[in-house]
């Protein structure tokens, strides 16, 4: 069978990694690699024999004929550019968050349903053994009856990040929507991974939905929000930041009567805990590739582990997030101003242990009177 002809929109940042592995995938014939797209393109002799160079996605999807586009570009480019790739017979393997708004995710969906075209969306936590793992577990009664869902992380960002292009950082870019704040971009994977293991994936299984956005940097996003999803019986609570102290690795957790199940979602770790959350076992799993797992559906030999309708919940909280007031900048008092080998940043003082409060009491920062609200 002819391999598929592949097709990479956006090869800087991020980028660079789907870059490699489409690379690596021609090496081997499971792919054809024939054109990327970049404002700043990589050099012929980084490319394999052949393969044409744009400097706009529209550009390669109108010339390129290929057969899967994986796009990797700004938020507020994936609705138009995933609309064309599906329009023009491509597979889509697209960079999370799925779209700007609720809107665009609809209209992406339906037009996929439409073309009957694959789009997986790339929350490559979605791939990992553990989902499966943990979900059988928990319908097995191994920690009990569930209490609550729980996702955080505590993320370093300093000032060359919220610099790095135009759209970093910010609500809207010349009249549209971007949404490039922590619930919905860096730590996107922590809310779409424990709505995973909840199995609570569609837009419809989001019942009402609350968010507290918060804000160290001069941004106009959120770098400090929490995020309270009703599911029906049971909660999800999401706490993040990117104004921590120090980066530290972001969970996932189900919390049962019994124990709890967390899973370490970046790098595959599972661990059983007792109530006291003492652990009991830890469990290393595997993790599928994306891309691979989009290929292998083509060919009618697996399901998709991220297709978009199951990014419909997560939609949810993009959409909310947009539709609220702009985020609320924390107490001066709080904020303390660091410059060490990880840059100039920002760091809100305790703002780890108010993470664990908001998690552990399923409210919001400014329910439960968080000290960097106090003074403002």
């Amino acid at each position: 069978m002819t391999a598929p002809r592949l097709a990479l929109i956006g090869t800087g940042g991020h980028g660079r990694g789907h870059l490699a592995q489409g690379i690596r995938l021609h090496e081997q014939g499971a792919v054809r690699l024939v054109a990327v797209a970049d404002p700043h393109p990589p050099t012929a002799d980084e490319l394999p024999d052949g393969v044409e160079r744009f400097t706009g996605g529209a550009e390669l999807i109108a010339q390129a004929g290929a057969d899967v586009a994986v796009i990797c570009t700004p938020i507020h480019t994936h609705f138009e550019l995933a609309a064309a790739a599906l329009e023009a017979g491509m597979d889509v393997l697209l960079e999370k968050p799925t779209t700007a708004t609720l809107d665009e995710f609809e209209r992406l969906a339906s037009l996929a349903d439409r073309t009957g075209r694959l789009v997986q969306i790339g929350f490559q936590s979605l791939g990992s053994a553990a989902i499966g793992l943990i979900r059988s577990r928990v319908a097995a009664g191994e920690i009990g009856e569930v209490l609550r869902y729980s996702a955080t992380g505590a993320w370093v960002r300093n000032d060359a990040y919220w610099a790095r292009s135009a759209w970093a950082g910010t609500r809207t870019l010349d009249g549209r929507v971007v949404a490039d704040g922590v619930l919905t971009n860096p730590l996107a994977h922590a809310t779409a991974t424990a709505l995973a293991l909840a199995g609570k994936t569609r837009a419809a299984d989001v019942l009402s939905l609350e968010v507290d956005l918060w804000r160290a940097a001069d941004i106009e996003a959120d770098d400090t929000s929490v995020a309270i999803f009703d599911l029906g019986g049971v909660r999800l609570t999401t706490a993040v930041t990117l104004a921590a102290a120090a980066r530290t690795d972001p969970y996932v957790e189900v919390v049962g009567y019994d124990g709890s199940l967390r899973l370490w979602y970046t790098t595959d770790v599972v661990e059983r805990r007792d109530a006291t959350g003492r652990v009991l076992e830890t469990i290393r799993t595997e993790r599928a590739d994306l891309l691979e797992n989009l290929l292998a559906a083509r060919a009618g030999e697996e399901e998709l582990f991220a297709p978009i309708a199951d990014t419909g919940a997560f939609m949810r909280l993009v959409d909310r997030v947009v539709e609220a007031p702009a985020p609320r900048p924390v107490a001066a008092s709080s904020v303390e101003a660091v410059d060490d080998d990880q840059g100039r940043r920002l760091v809100i003082t305790g703002i780890e242990e108010q993470l664990d409060l908001a998690l552990r009491h399923e409210r919001t920062f400014s329910e439960l009177g968080s000290a960097f609200i106090a003074s403002t």
